[in-house]
């Protein structure tokens, strides 16, 4: 009881010089706000530009490799024209690799043309991309279908004209029913329609995603258009298996397959490129911890000014209250209780200027946003509040102690 008592009494204390100064008081903690504000709203905003990157990066699959003719380059020089001597992937080496390989849990080989014209009616949608994907596709990357269902392995083997189709291109062409089971026609080949993939939403990067795609089998794919060495390339994905986190046994494995399928010897390099996801999300999170670094550097400034106009508050709440402490001192206080109330009152003044701060951000929150949506974390609320803690611990701690070590005789004499 004497411990909830002692807090109640501080926080008593505290709030009386808030409102006895407040003014004073508002400025002080400005700094602090300010500064809580700074960082909270970079790291708010880098974990959301975090977050919708990698949900933007969804459609690329988790723990994937890309065996491509072109590697995927995140700085430093690029030899374009050696890369260029390479050949494209195949559907023979597809099936050879799927054949071979034992440290995959799935491979699939996939094309995509862009620049397509659906037609329906009298409706058409521009642009589109248009995709050839194997039947195990899904087995590397999510196809998540709202409506229908996905191909079956007779559609795939015998190459027929069904499709998937994404939400954006659905609403355009069948904008008062359901697509499934209707026809459209794109690239000058009509398509049964099997399947609605899930709506994705725009993505931060404004690149096409699923809600502009149409997917079918590959065999169709290559049917329609030329795939190879003079036409669309493909990509091979490699989807790796739980047991292998890091991917190594699996990119080790596909490309001595790989070499062997393309007759290359000890000393050649590859001919071609092992791509993965995870080069990309490295880059990115460089880029968002320098931002983040900036944001601490920003705010750092702002609470160190707001930490010294709260020491500022306490040294002169001493100084106003010496008689008080006198008297407190005289009736049995102990040091420890002195301590800890002027110690709670500068938390406190340091949380209240905080606590502003983060409310600041999430009304920013609030705003709505076309691009991405942007969250407010709980551990981004706990840093910021624990940085005021400690922002005000540090602030309040030498007036507290002066306080504390004050002679009871002297404080009481003092005006």
């Amino acid at each position: 009881m004497i411990y909830l008592r002692l807090i109640a009494e501080s926080f008593r204390f505290a709030w009386q010089a808030l409102r006895a100064n407040l003014l004073r008081t508002i400025l002080s903690l400005l700094g602090v706000t300010i500064g809580i504000f700074a960082i909270i709203s970079v790291f708010t905003l880098v974990d959301s530009l975090e977050r919708n990157v990698r949900d933007s990066m969804s459609f690329i699959g988790d723990k994937v490799i890309y065996v491509q003719k072109w590697p995927w380059s995140t700085g430093g020089s690029y030899p374009w024209w050696k890369y260029f001597q390479r050949p494209e992937p195949t559907e023979q080496e597809f099936r050879l690799l799927e054949r071979r390989i034992t440290t995959s849990a799935g491979v699939a080989i996939m094309a995509s043309r862009g620049g397509n014209t659906y037609k329906q009616g009298n409706n058409s949608y521009s642009n589109g991309n248009l995709t050839g994907i194997s039947y195990d596709y899904p087995k590397v990357s999510e196809v998540p279908i709202a409506d229908g269902r996905y191909f079956t392995p007779q559609e795939s083997e015998a190459a027929r004209n069904v499709m998937i189709i994404g939400d954006e291109i659905a609403t355009t062409l069948f904008p008062y029913g359901s697509p499934i089971g209707q026809t459209l026609k794109v690239a000058g080949q009509k398509f049964t329609v099997v399947g609605i993939i899930e709506k994705q939403g725009e993505n931060i990067f404004g690149m096409e995603n699923m809600d502009q795609m149409g997917m079918i089998p590959y065999s169709t794919f290559s049917k329609m258009f030329d795939v190879g060495p003079r036409g669309i390339g493909s990509s091979i994905v490699l989807k790796g298996r739980e047991d292998d986190p890091g991917l190594l046994e699996l990119e080790y494995e596909a490309r001595g397959i790989l070499r062997n399928i393309r007759g290359l010897r000890p000393r050649d390099e590859d001919s071609f490129a092992m791509n993965r996801p995870e080069m990309i999300q490295e880059a990115i999170g460089g880029f968002f911890q320098v931002v983040g670094l900036g944001g601490w550097v920003i705010g750092g400034f702002s609470i160190l000014v707001g930490g010294f106009g709260i020491a500022n508050i306490m040294f002169v709440s001493v100084k106003e209250r010496t008689n008080i402490i006198g008297i407190q001192k005289s009736l049995g206080a102990k040091n420890y209780f002195i301590l800890f109330q002027f110690l709670f009152e500068s938390v406190f003044l340091s949380l209240l200027g905080g606590g502003i701060g983060i409310m600041l951000v999430f009304l920013l929150t609030l705003i709505p946003q076309d691009m991405m949506k942007i969250t407010l974390s709980v551990g981004n609320i706990i840093l910021g509040l624990g940085v005021s803690a400690v922002i005000g611990m540090l602030s309040g701690i030498i007036p507290a102690v002066l306080a504390s070590n004050l002679d009871p005789v002297i404080a009481i004499r003092s005006k």
